[in-house]
């Protein structure tokens, strides 16, 4: 494509050489034929034809004469021809930037890839204009300034940022006004010379033209030739303009494809890493988005959600979600912590929490239905143990439990605790002879005094079974290292609160108390059915203890043995002699409380 043209040129050159040669050989032939007739006249005189050989002459001399005319404007032919080849040749060079340029710009408009786009913009630019060193630089939108994004050598080289030796004072003046500036020579141009960075970095021939998308100046594209002056022309300029304007929309297009880019990763990123599982629906029930969160509370994976219509994607919902999802859409109703209780096949009954709300495009049209799904199981098992563990312990403790209620070991375990059994000696006399309203408030007047004294002394009362109270030291939920001690302080506390108690009311009232307290190791956790859970105790420490409480007399504290190796250095007891329990063998040796040794008390 370009010999063709210079070819054409070389075959005119050649025949107008040859046009030059055969006029030379016709004056040179003229000129010997009009010396010839001029000898033949002046030598023989023929007359009659003495006119033809005067025609001749003359004619020889007007061919002769023409020639040399002709031979003096084969100059002027030369110098048509050589412009007509600069001419040529300017426009082949026209013909490859453009060409170049319309490759180029399908290049980079084929590609989003921001750092391929610059790349490709400025090794074009280098070689559409032979410049030595390109740079591209980009406005950052939020603080302004110009950022470097490229920078490349003729070679293809990328420059290292401590050679980004340029102007910064004819780029900030074209990224400030948009007007481009070329100079064929800075160090002599008046406009430049005077800046350090021209004079300093040898800065010659210089082309900087905008980056403008919609009348916005979006960045500068600077190059330059150190060496050579005179290298760019306003045909260099014009040629770089138009390429950067396109340029320009296509890095704008592939900046925007990045940040679109890096919103979708980082909302990705973003419903990945949230706790609470978010599902989003079309116009025609697919589903569109299901996060990893809502695979771990629903127990369904993403992949077999994903565009498939939610109501055979979720089966586990099938019953709940279709009306709700029904009135979102067509009513545009919103739905705030809709709290469903379900059975999903991999983790069992689960409590869950859903908001609803209609997802809209800027017309206020809805596209679909917007799904948030919390996972509440562990916070109602959570509610349910703190609401259970609230009947046993006094309400300053239980802010000091831990978060994770397994730490208790609620579902069982086995401890060396001790156990305290009190029951109202004469309450069936008692109740016969006095109304029932009567009967339940003195009950609760001497279960209020037990109450006061085990929790003052960290226990727990476990039940209330009529007249009779249950309690422990040392459970889990309540952990006490001197339980036995603190279980005897508690019950002589209760046996000097209640002769106080009798001190103010009648006679008739003054009820007594019989206690027993042991030691031992025993299972505790929570015993029944889901809907109805208590926590206690289950073994033979237990049973010893009602046991002793059942053979206490009113008024007395009986101790087991195990109890009373714990405490003998803190009380004063008396040994009774062994008694036979129900359930055992072997007589036990119990010890009746007598008091607290002073200095211990």
């Amino acid at each position: 494509m370009n010999e063709m043209p210079q070819s054409t040129v070389e075959i005119v050159q050649q025949e107008i050489a040859a046009l030059r040669e055969g006029l030379g050989r016709l004056t040179g032939t003229l000129t010997k034929q009009r010396a010839v007739i001029q000898q033949i006249r002046t030598s023989h005189g023929v007359r009659g034809l003495e006119r033809p050989l005067q025609d001749l002459l003359a004619f020889a001399s007007a061919a002769a004469s023409m020639a040399q005319e002709l031979e003096t404007r084969l100059p002027q032919f030369d110098q048509e021809l050589a412009r007509l080849q600069d001419n040529l040749a300017a426009r082949t060079k026209e013909h490859e930037q453009l060409s170049a340029l319309y490759e180029v710009s399908r290049v980079i408009n084929s590609t989003l890839d921001l750092e391929e786009v610059l790349k490709q913009v400025m090794d074009t630019i280098i070689e559409l204009t032979g410049a030595e060193r390109g740079f591209l630089m980009l406005i950052d939108d939020e603080t302004g300034e110009l950022e470097f994004k490229v920078a490349r050598e003729m070679d293809r080289k990328t420059i290292d940022d401590s050679s980004f030796q340029i102007s910064r004072t004819i780029v900030r003046q074209v990224a400030s006004d948009g007007v481009p500036i070329v100079t064929t020579n800075a160090q002599a141009d008046p406009r430049f010379r005077a800046q350090e960075s021209v004079v300093s970095y040898s800065l010659r021939s210089i082309l900087c033209v905008p980056l403008r998308v919609k009348d916005r100046i979006t960045g500068v594209v600077y190059a330059d030739n150190r060496i050579k002056h005179g290298l760019f022309g306003d045909r260099d300029r014009d040629l770089l303009v138009a390429f950067a304007n396109q340029a320009a929309v296509a890095i704008e297009n592939a900046r925007l494809f990045e940040s679109v880019v890096n919103a979708k990763k980082l909302m990705d990123n973003i419903f990945a890493s949230i706790t609470s599982g978010v599902i989003t629906t079309d116009d025609v029930d697919k589903i569109t988005l299901f996060n990893r969160a809502a695979e771990k509370i629903l127990g369904v994976p993403a992949h077999t959600c994903l565009n498939a219509p939610y109501s055979s994607a979720l089966p586990v919902l099938g019953d709940v979600l279709p009306p709700l999802m029904e009135e979102v859409k067509t009513k545009g109703k919103k739905y705030i912590r809709y709290e469903v209780e379900s059975y999903l096949p991999t983790r069992g009954q689960v409590n869950l929490s859903m908001n609803l709300s209609p997802l809209k495009n800027a017309q206020d049209e809805t596209l679909g239905v917007a799904i948030v799904v919390d996972d509440l199981t562990e916070k109602k098992r959570y509610e349910r143990e703190r609401a259970m563990i609230r009947r046993y312990l006094p309400p300053e403790l239980i802010d000091s439990l831990p978060e994770d209620l397994d730490e208790l070991q609620l579902g069982g375990s086995r401890r060396m605790l001790t156990i305290f059994f009190s029951d109202i000696r004469g309450f069936t006399t008692y109740s016969e002879s006095h109304a029932p309203e009567q009967v339940v408030e003195i009950v609760n007047q001497y279960c209020a005094l037990v109450n006061a004294a085990i929790r003052a002394h960290n226990g727990i009362v476990d039940k209330y079974e009529g007249d009779a109270v249950m309690a422990h030291f040392n459970t889990p939920l309540l952990e006490e290292p001197e339980h036995a001690l603190q279980a005897v302080r508690a019950a002589w506390a209760i046996k000097l609160a209640v002769e106080t108690y009798h001190q103010r009311v009648s006679p008739d009232s003054r009820l007594q108390l019989g206690m027993g307290i042991n030691t031992g190791e025993v299972v505790a956790g929570n015993i029944g059915a889901e809907d109805h859970m208590e926590y206690t105790l289950i073994g033979d420490a237990v049973n010893l203890a009602k046991r002793l409480q059942e053979n206490a007399k009113p008024g007395q504290i009986l101790l087991g043995q195990s109890t009373y190796q714990l405490v003998k250095d803190y009380v004063l007891v008396n040994a009774l002699e062994p008694i036979r329990v129900k359930g055992r063998a072997a007589s036990e040796q119990v010890y009746e409380l007598m008091g607290l040794l002073p200095d211990r008390k």
